[in-house]
């Protein structure tokens, strides 16, 4: 009988792809394939599907090698990835052109459009989300009027990690989240016909919506070729990558909360009823009944490595050592350089640093870079308070929360201890495990628990908390200042 399950997590900046021993709920071997974004124009944000593919491919033998386990001992591969990237594919399921990512910002006149022609309550009561720059309906216009002759091309969209599944092997489908957040599906799964109407799309331009768990076919001879597995094994729907990744992490009960560090910054809390808020997003959780509010900011690492290129390239532990000497919010970071998701929705902002003086260092703008994107998460803790959900357990995770200084800035910022989980590989093991839950290896959705490590809680310094409040004011102010200069300026560069 098989043991293990394989997870792959198509991510912002890499392909993640782990093996799990079920029963002694551990991962044996994990890899990890670099991605390229591309970003041929302000605002754009793209990444070759192909690209997914390889390493997809190269993932899985690599941990089956590393592992030195049977094919046959593999029960199932579940995918989860980027929520709602855009794939648009022919009839043959191949690409037509590079993905565009859910933090891209070129629709903004197409995200006008729609409001104009549908009313935005109507949407957010039936999906969750309002029209956002993550909306997929508006990207569709883009594509079809910037774009023709792909868009003549097109017969599909669907999502990065959806269409992975398929490359191995799936039917066409999209997961149920995809759906949700993209504006094209409503919060029960079924289709939301007035957003296809408004946007004069046909609605078999989307293909069926699969929940988590549920199987969309078997692994194709090529791809069992490709990957080192068997012919027929079972492809299992996994869903968002912010979703599985906070169920991996443990938050499944109402006061759970999760502080995700990857290429994006996303903010999640447990609840036990549909919260519905324009500022922000709402998913379904993998538990059935049991639903995730969230919000993503569009920045979050991606900004780190952008900083970190432009300032030379230096190690990040060196340039956490350097801004640990650094006093809190002695320059203010802006962090809208991809524009801003939620819960300002304004695909129109932009980044900026204010308060230089010549005795400032690369040092105090990297600090201000990390203090920037805690701001956001606080922005994001009061939308939360505001609607009810309350947060008594506040989790961390991904690559941003292997930084001592990043996560002690953000337990001083939120003023609330946060629990990194230790060894976490993000939505990757989420993947894995939900694998296993849909082949029956693993019959309780809870079981994640036996699959976590808790580190001990980073407790926010009382000599920087009141500091932070006053610069977090400070920044708010900033925001509010900066945007009409932000917007002017996003006019002329369309232009």
């Amino acid at each position: 009988m098989p043991e293990f399950t394989i997870g792959v997590d198509i991510g912002t900046t890499g392909t993640k792809t782990v093996l799990v021993d079920v029963d002694a709920a551990r991962i044996v071997a994990q890899s990890t394939g670099e991605t390229t974004l591309h970003s041929d124009a302000p605002g754009h944000a793209e990444a070759d599907p192909w690209q997914w593919l390889a390493n997809t491919h190269a993932g899985i033998r690599a941990v089956l090698a590393e592992s030195g386990i049977s094919p046959d001992q593999v029960g199932a591969v579940a995918t989860t990835g980027m929520v709602p990237a855009v794939v648009a594919v022919d009839r043959d399921g191949n690409p037509v052109r590079r993905a565009i990512l859910q933090n891209d910002a070129r629709a903004t006149r197409e995200i006008d459009t729609l409001k104009e022609r549908i009313d935005d309550e109507t949407v957010l009561a039936a999906t969750g989300s309002a029209i956002t720059q993550q909306s997929v309906a508006p990207t569709a216009l883009w594509l079809r009027g910037n774009e023709p002759d792909c868009w003549q091309r097109t017969a599909r969209l669907v999502g990065s990690y959806d269409w992975v599944l398929m490359a191995l092997g799936a039917a066409p489908h999209v997961e149920l989240n995809w759906a949700i957040e993209s504006g094209l599906g409503m919060l029960d799964g079924g289709r939301f016909d007035p957003m296809f109407a408004a946007a004069g799309l046909s609605t078999d331009l989307v293909p069926q919506v699969l929940s988590p768990g549920q199987q969309a076919g078997e692994l194709s001879p090529a791809a069992a070729e490709a990957t080192g597995l068997l012919a027929g094994l079972p492809l299992i729907v996994g869903g968002a990558d912010h979703v599985l990744s906070a169920y991996a992490a443990g938050v499944n009960r109402p006061g759970d909360c999760l502080v995700k560090l990857g290429g994006a910054g996303d903010i999640l809390a447990a609840s036990e009823r549909p919260v519905v808020d324009a500022r922000l997003y709402l998913d379904a959780h993998p538990v059935p009944g049991r639903w995730l509010p969230n919000g993503c900011m569009a920045t979050s690492g991606s900004l780190i490595r952008w900083f970190q290129t432009l300032s030379g390239g230096h190690d990040l532990v060196a340039l956490d050592d350097e801004a640990q000497t650094r006093s809190p919010a002695e320059v203010l970071c802006l962090p809208y350089f991809l524009g801003e998701k939620s819960p300002l929705h304004d695909p129109d902002l932009r980044g900026a640093f204010v308060g230089l003086d010549l005795s400032h260092t690369r040092a105090d703008m990297y600090r201000s870079v990390l203090e920037a994107i805690a701001f956001g998460f606080r922005h994001h803790t009061e939308v939360f308070a505001h609607m009810g959900v309350g947060l008594e357990r506040a989790m961390v995770t991904n690559g941003g929360s292997r930084s001592v200084l990043w996560k002690q800035i953000l337990a001083d910022v939120l003023g609330t201890p946060l629990i990194p989980v230790i060894g976490h590989p993000g939505a990757s093991l989420g993947a894995a495990v939900i694998a296993a839950v849909g082949i029956g290896l693993l019959g309780d959705w809870d079981s994640t628990q036996a699959f976590q490590t808790l580190g001990d809680p980073v407790v926010p310094d009382p000599r920087h908390v009141d500091r932070y409040a006053e610069a977090y004011a400070e920044w708010r102010t900033l925001g509010d200042v900066l945007t009409p200069v932000s917007h002017r300026m996003a006019r002329k560069a369309r232009s």
